[in-house]
C-alpha cells in the first residue's frame, strides 16, 4: 500500500464511530515524535547511569554517552528545526507538530534532562567516586602544596598557549568553536571598569579533562585526585590579567551545526568536495549555548544575543559541561570497578584461520557480535590476502577503526597481485575525516576505491571474496549489520553471516557492481536491496503474514532494530495488529509507532533494550504460516535508509540457523525482564515488570553466559 493512502480503521458497531474517534491510520494522534522519542532513549542511557547492578566507572560511561548523545542531537537534529521554523516546513512529521511546537517540546525535555544530568553526577556519581578512592576535588578544596604543585604544572604547560580575548566595543566579539569549553571572565581594570573576555581551554587531546593531582599526601596510597581543567585555569587567571582584578569567571560551551555543503562540479571529485564542506562544519550556525549554573542572566544574555540564539537555545546546568569527558574515568586502572572482561566465542569451523576459505565453502556459518569474536573475519581477510587462489576481494566500509588489520590485509592482497575494491563512504557522520584519510592510503596501495553518490550514502556491510577452485569459480561472502570496525565489534550487538550460496552471492556480485560501474539493478535473487527494495519486501511480507493469518488465525512478526521512523512502515505493522497479527518489536531508540491503542496496535509490544553493549543487530521474522523466514542486514526501517541509502536485507537459508536466530538470540531479547524497557502510549518506556514466579532474564547476561548455544557448540 503506498505511502500516500489513507488505511480506514474499523469503525465500533456499538458507538457507530472510530476507535478513540480515531477513523484513518492517517490521524497525527497514531504517531509519537521523532526528536522526543529520541531524547526520551537518552533518558534510558541516563538510568544505566544510575543502575548499582553495573560497576562504578561503567556507569560514568553511561554518563558520558548521554553528553555526547545530547551533542549529536543538537549537531544534527536541531538545526534543521531552527531552519524550518524560520522558513517553513516543507512537510510535517507523522504526528503532525509543528517545527516551532518540536523546538518548544525539545527545550522542556533536555531542560529536565539536564537537571537529571547534574543529580547523576553531584549527588549520585560523585560520592561513589570518592568512597572508591577517586577524588574530584575543587581547587578551593586542595592544601596549599597541591595547589602551589598544580600553579607550577599551569604555568610551565598550559599559560604559554593560553590567548584571553576581549571583547568590547573595541574588540568584536571572537568566534566560538564548536564543542570548546571556555570562560567567561569578568575583570576589573585600576579605575575600576568592568571589562569583559573570553578564554577558551585548551582541550581535543591536548590536555585530560581529569587533571591529576600529583602533590600531597593521600588518605590512601591508591587513591587518585584529580581537578576539572577548567577549574585549573580558573584558579590562575591572575597570571593571565596583570593589573586586572578578576572578579568571576563562568564556564560556557558553544554547540553548532554540524551538516556539511557538499558542492560538486564538473571539475571537482566527491573526496575534495566533502574535504572542502567540512570546513562548513567548524563555521556552521550556533544551535546551543551550555553555561554553568552560577552564570549571572545578563552575561548569559550577552553570549546568547552575541551567538543569535534565543532563550530556547540557552541551557544552565550545575553539571560539568562536556560531558562526554568523562570516558576519560573510564579509562582509568581500576578494574574493579569495569566490566569483566570476556572472551569471545570462535567456532569450531572457524578456528583455524588457514581453513577459513575452505570452511566457509561447504556451509553457512552466523557471528553474534560481540559474543562471537570478530577475529575469524580479520583472520579471512587475512587468508584470502595471500591465498593464491583468491582473484578479487570487493568491500564495502562506512566506518573504519584506528590502525584497522582489515584495511591492512587489503592493501596486502593488492601487493599480492589480486584485484581489490573498495567503496568507501565519504559522508559518514563524524567519520568523514578519518574516511577520507583511509580512502588516500587505500588509493596509494593500489585499491581501486569508489566514493557512492552525492545524494545516497552506501551503508551496506558486504565483503565478497572471489576465489579458484576444481570445480569453477567460488564467491563467498560475508554480509552484516556492522561495520568492519574491530573496536565497534566489541561493543556492538551485530549479527554477521559468512556464505557461498549461488543465488546470494550472484545478487551480491550484482549489487557490487551497480556501486562501482554504471550498472542499475530494481530487482535481486534474495536480497531485499534499498532503495524501493527493503520497502516493497517488508511490506509484501507484512501483507503475506495478514493474509495467511486469516486463513491459519497465527500470524506473528517479530522485528529487533535500532529505529522505526517511516510512515509506511508503521502504517504496516497497524493493519497487521488490526487483523489480529500478534508483532513484537525490539527497537533500541527511535519509535514513532504508538502501541496499544484500542483497534489498531492493541496486537503490537514494543520492548527496547539498554545495558553494556549497544543493541544494532537487525532482524526480521516472518512466521509465514510455519514457513518461516528471517532476514538480516544493514537497514533500519527509517525513510533515510528505505529511499536515500544503499542497504541491504539478507535471508537466512540455512534452517538450523534460521532457528538458531528465532530462538536463542531473538526470542531471548523479546524475553528480556532485566534490562528490557516496554513502550507505552504516551511515548514513555518503562522497565518490563516480571511476573509472580518468573526467573529473571537479562539477555545480555544470557548471550554471555551460552556463548556458542547458536552453533551448537554447548
Amino acid at each position: 500500500m503506498a505511502d500516500s493512502d489513507s488505511p480506514v480503521v474499523p469503525r465500533n458497531k456499538e458507538a457507530g464511530e472510530g476507535v478513540d474517534g480515531i477513523t484513518s491510520l492517517e490521524d497525527p494522534r497514531l504517531y509519537l515524535n521523532r526528536e522526543l522519542s529520541w531524547l526520551r532513549f537518552n533518558r534510558m542511557v541516563l538510568e544505566e547511569a544510575m543502575d548499582d547492578t553495573h560497576p562504578l566507572l561503567e556507569r560514568a560511561k553511561f554518563l558520558a554517552i548521554c553528553g555526547s548523545n545530547m551533542d549529536e542531537f543538537f549537531m544534527s537534529r536541531v538545526p534543521g528545526l531552527r531552519r524550518q521554523s524560520e522558513r517553513g516546513a516543507l512537510e510535517l512529521p507523522p504526528d503532525g507538530t509543528t517545527p516551532q511546537e518540536q523546538l518548544e517540546a525539545i527545550k522542556e525535555e533536555v531542560d529536565r534532562l539536564v537537571d537529571e544530568y547534574a543529580y547523576a553526577w553531584g549527588k549520585y556519581l560523585l560520592p561513589k567516586l570518592d568512597a572508591e578512592g577517586i577524588h574530584i576535588h575543587r581547587m578551593t578544596d586542595l592544601d596549599e602544596e597541591q595547589r602551589a604543585g598544580l600553579r607550577e604544572y599551569f604555568e610551565g604547560s598550559l599559560f604559554p598557549i593560553l590567548t584571553p580575548l576581549a571583547f568590547d566595543v573595541n574588540h568584536p566579539f571572537p568566534f566560538i568553536s564548536s564543542g570548546a569549553i571556555n570562560l567567561a571572565v569578568v575583570i576589573h581594570d585600576d579605575s575600576g571598569r568592568e571589562k569583559f573576555a573570553r578564554l577558551k581551554v585548551p582541550g581535543g587531546g591536548l590536555f585530560p579533562r581529569f587533571v591529576r593531582v600529583e602533590h600531597g599526601r593521600p588518605a590512601r596510597s591508591s587513591d587518585q585526585h584529580f581537578v576539572l581543567l577548567e577549574d585549573l585555569v580558573k584558579a590562575n587567571l591572575d597570571l593571565l590579567f596583570h593589573g586586572m582584578k578578576v572578579v568571576a569567571a563562568h564556564a560556557f560551551r558553544v554547540t553548532r551545526d554540524a551538516e556539511i555543503e557538499i558542492e560538486l562540479d564538473e571539475t571537482s571529485d566527491l573526496l575534495t568536495a566533502v574535504e572542502e564542506g567540512l570546513e562548513s562544519r567548524r563555521v556552521g550556525e550556533p544551535v546551543r549555548l551550555e553555561v554553568d549554573e552560577g552564570m549571572p542572566g545578563r552575561m548569559a544574555d550577552m553570549l546568547a544575543r552575541n551567538l543569535g540564539l534565543s532563550d530556547q537555545l540557552v541551557y544552565r546546568s550545575s553539571a560539568p559541561l562536556a560531558l562526554a569527558d568523562l570516558w576519560q574515568l573510564h579509562k582509568l586502572q581500576r578494574p574493579d570497578l569495569l566490566d569483566s572482561p570476556f572472551l569471545p566465542f570462535i567456532p569450531r569451523a572457524l578456528a583455524d584461520e588457514k581453513t577459513i576459505l575452505e570452511s566457509v565453502r561447504s556451509r553457512d556459518v552466523l557471528l553474534y557480535h560481540p559474543y562471537d569474536s570478530f577475529q575469524p573475519i580479520v583472520g579471512l581477510l587475512k587468508q584470502a590476502a595471500v591465498d593464491p587462489d583468491v582473484m578479487a576481494i570487493k568491500i564495502t566500509f562506512y566506518r573504519i577503526d584506528s590502525n584497522s588489520p582489515l584495511v591492512e590485509a587489503l592493501m596486502e592482497a593488492r601487493r599480492n597481485g589480486k584485484q581489490v575494491a573498495a567503496v568507501l563512504e565519504l559522508k559518514a557522520k563524524f567519520d568523514e575525516t578519518a574516511n577520507i584519510s583511509w580512502a588516500r592510503q587505500l588509493e596509494h596501495a593500489g585499491v581501486h576505491v569508489v566514493y557512492g553518490a552525492v545524494d545516497i550514502k552506501v551503508h551496506a556491510k558486504m565483503c565478497l571474496i572471489v576465489r579458484r577452485s576444481r570445480n569453477g569459480i567460488v564467491r563467498i561472502c560475508h554480509l552484516s549489520s556492522g561495520n568492519y570496525n574491530t573496536q565497534t565489534a566489541r561493543i556492538y550487538g551485530d549479527i554477521g553471516y559468512l556464505t557461498s550460496d549461488p543465488a546470494i552471492a550472484s545478487d551480491v556480485s550484482d549489487l557490487f557492481n551497480s556501486l562501482t560501474g554504471y550498472c542499475v539493478q530494481g530487482e535481486y535473487r534474495k536480497l531485499l536491496v534499498s532503495p524501493g527494495g527493503i520497502r516493497r519486501g517488508i511490506e509484501e511480507r507484512i501483507e503475506r503474514e495478514i493474509a495467511v493469518h486469516k486463513e491459519m488465525g497465527n500470524g506473528y512478526l517479530a522485528f529487533k532494530l535500532n529505529s522505526l521512523i517511516d510512515k509506511g512502515m508503521i502504517q504496516a505493522l497497524y493493519r497487521a495488529s488490526m487483523a489480529g497479527v500478534k508483532v513484537d518489536l525490539n527497537v533500541r531508540g527511535l519509535c514513532c509507532l504508538k502501541p496499544g491503542v484500542p483497534g489498531v496496535s492493541d496486537n503490537i509490544r514494543v520492548v527496547s533494550i539498554v545495558s553494556r553493549f549497544l543493541e544494532h543487530s537487525r532482524i526480521y521474522y516472518f512466521q509465514n504460516g510455519g514457513d518461516e523466514e528471517i532476514y538480516l542486514g544493514s537497514s533500519d526501517l527509517m525513510p533515510r535508509n528505505l529511499n536515500r541509502r544503499v542497504e541491504e536485507l539478507f535471508p537466512v537459508r540455512d534452517k538450523k540457523i534460521r532457528e538458531a536466530v528465532l530462538k536463542y538470540i531473538l526470542q531471548v531479547h523479546l524475553h528480556d525482564n532485566v534490562k528490557a524497557r516496554e513502550l507505552r502510549g504516551d511515548g514513555t518506556w518503562a522497565r518490563v515488570q516480571r511476573k509472580e514466579g518468573e526467573e529473571p532474564l537479562d539477555s545480555q547476561v544470557w548471550l554471555l553466559e551460552n556463548r556458542g548455544i547458536w552453533h551448537g557448540e554447548k
